[in-house]
């Protein structure tokens, strides 16, 4: 390809990206996948230089632009050589007309601008856009992190979870024999934050209400020293079924999962009523933490579809609290930095359930009302709000 056609490409992924955005359609890099399967012709130094033009378009883009080629004219403002390239060459983009819409550069849509300032000082927002590094969280049950540092040369410790490792970007990582042998699983150092505030421990009844495909509920597994009872739940039959493969790999043996039916969560978990040490609840929420990894997360939310994570981020708390025995503990967490889906869903909480207490979460973050903020900024990892509780006895 040549360097013209490259930007033309980046092009079309950006107005794919934008459609898959308004219509709740696959994430970017599924797209870009899906881009070069059908064109061979494209080697991997195409491939890889198509991905950062389409990727530094849309995070340079607050708005959604009207379309890619306003994002990539916005994009080649900043930088002349890429504007040289349109061209209009056979394969290339067209001239640009002086006339033609051109996005402008931002961190959030307009709507959202706001409630970012109140969540987080201005000078934090461009990491918010920066690219994530890659962070491993060491398995306990087979490794420890000195065992793994000698085997992964180019890793260096985490500065927060004992757990961590960090890795350059683009490491092959599936392909050590560290992970192929489960010592290592790839997860957010702030994630791992996450787990260890359950301070869950062997022989207890821990549940990881909204488990997703698993990645806290290995770790967590991993603190249980494979003792215990560990329960996962969620309503999406194929992000669980993906625990399993994980599970196995990692030496998790004794995991019990649930596939709970929306409206009748109550009583699929009966039996668990005021009988976990620990519940995790990771609720679903906006995303607006991880936007350094998803930058077009920001396109597909909307204050409609907030409203409605919001409430359902209270019902999962109100579903958790019940299943905490007298004196265990409710960790709730959002990746999120917005204050409707983390601190005011615990103030909320903690007004309707007085004698439930306040327990440190995290060591790290900004304190966030009755929990911690963690942020890409101050702490290095993606946004998390994280806060735990303790049951009246």
């Amino acid at each position: 390809m040549t360097p013209a056609a490259r930007v033309q490409a980046a092009i079309e992924i950006v107005d794919a990206v934008l459609v898959a955005a308004r219509t709740g359609g696959a994430a970017a890099d599924t797209l870009i996948a899906r881009y070069f399967k059908v064109r061979r012709f494209a080697g991997s130094t195409d491939r890889r230089e198509v991905r950062e033009l389409a990727y530094a378009a849309i995070r340079r883009a607050g708005q959604p632009p009207v379309s890619g080629r306003a994002a990539m004219i916005g994009l080649a403002g900043d930088r002349p050589e890429l504007a040289d390239l349109f061209d209009g060459s056979r394969h290339g983009p067209a001239a640009i007309d002086p006339a033609e819409p051109v996005a402008p550069a931002g961190v959030a849509p307009d709507w959202l601008v706001g409630r970012l300032t109140k969540a987080l000082p201005p000078d934090e927002w461009p990491a918010l856009m920066a690219r994530a590094p890659l962070d491993l969280r060491v398995n306990r049950l087979k490794a420890d992190r000195e065992a793994v540092l000698a085997l992964l040369p180019d890793a260096v410790p985490g500065l927060l979870s004992p757990d961590a490792l960090r890795l350059p970007e683009g490491t092959a990582v599936e392909a050590t024999g560290a992970f192929r042998d489960g010592l290592i699983e790839v997860q957010d150092e702030g994630s791992q934050l996450i787990a260890l505030a359950c301070a869950a421990q062997p022989r207890m009844t821990v549940v990881d209400l909204c488990a997703g495909a698993g990645g806290k509920t290995l770790a967590l597994a991993a603190m249980m020293d494979g003792e215990g009872r560990l329960v996962a739940c969620d309503v999406d039959r194929g992000r669980l079924a993906r625990l399993w493969p994980r599970a196995e790999r990692a030496g998790v043996g004794r995991i019990e999962t649930r596939l709970l039916d929306g409206g009748r969560e109550t009583e699929a978990l009966a039996d668990l009523a005021a009988q976990a040490d620990v519940v995790l609840v990771d609720a679903p929420c906006s995303g607006t933490g991880t936007w350094r990894r998803n930058p077009e997360a920001r396109w597909r939310l909307s204050p409609a579809r907030l409203d409605r994570l919001v409430a359902m981020q209270q019902h999962v708390l109100e579903l958790a609290a019940p299943l905490v025995r007298p004196g265990g503990r409710l960790v709730y967490a959002v990746c999120s930095l917005l204050a409707e889906e983390g601190r005011d869903r615990i103030s909320d909480f903690l007004a309707s359930n007085p004698h439930w207490s306040v327990v440190s979460s995290v060591a790290a973050g900004h304190p966030a009302g009755a929990g911690r903020l963690l942020t890409p900024a101050n702490d290095g990892t993606d946004g998390f709000f994280v806060a735990a509780l303790t049951a009246p006895c």
